[in-house]
């Protein structure tokens, strides 16, 4: 299965510089002193940044459906018993191993509304993470574990 998955924003993002512009808005419009007016200036530079830059959900090219994304990544010595594991029972991984290397990266993209989750293996080689297994669908209760 072939999945494209691109960065976009979140309604979390947009809250979080929205609120930044409105807050330093308010700041600079203030007549109480020099010292708010440059804070509000900064808070609105600093929330015309993040709008520029900020992106952390993810989207299906596909369908346009909004997926987040949670990664975990293992040692070398995991690829192959998770490539083993993952076509078959995602809820058995062992968490436990997580975080003692980086050399695999596992990457969960999830959606709440439609259930839906799918899971990819990948495996560093230098410079990039490239894949080692293809992108599973799983429905999301199958994989509640690795989304926590």
């Amino acid at each position: 299965m072939e999945k494209n998955f691109v960065r976009v924003r979140s309604v979390k993002d947009i809250a979080v510089f929205v609120s930044l512009i409105v807050l330093g808005g308010i700041l600079v419009a203030l007549p109480v002193g020099t010292g708010i007016n440059i804070a509000g200036g900064s808070l609105v530079v600093l929330g015309l940044v993040l709008a520029l830059i900020l992106k952390s959900g993810y989207k299906d090219a596909d369908t346009d459906e909004g997926y987040f994304k949670k990664e975990h990544f293992f040692q070398q010595e995991m690829k192959n018993p998770l490539l083993s594991v993952i076509p078959t029972m995602p809820e058995v991984i062992e968490l436990s191993e997580e975080d003692k290397g980086n050399a695999v990266r596992l990457d969960v993209y999830y959606n709440q509304q439609t259930g839906k989750a799918y899971i990819q293996l990948f495996e560093f080689v230098p410079y990039e993470y490239k894949p080692c297994s293809d992108m599973l669908e799983y429905e999301l209760y199958e994989v509640k574990k690795l989304i926590r």
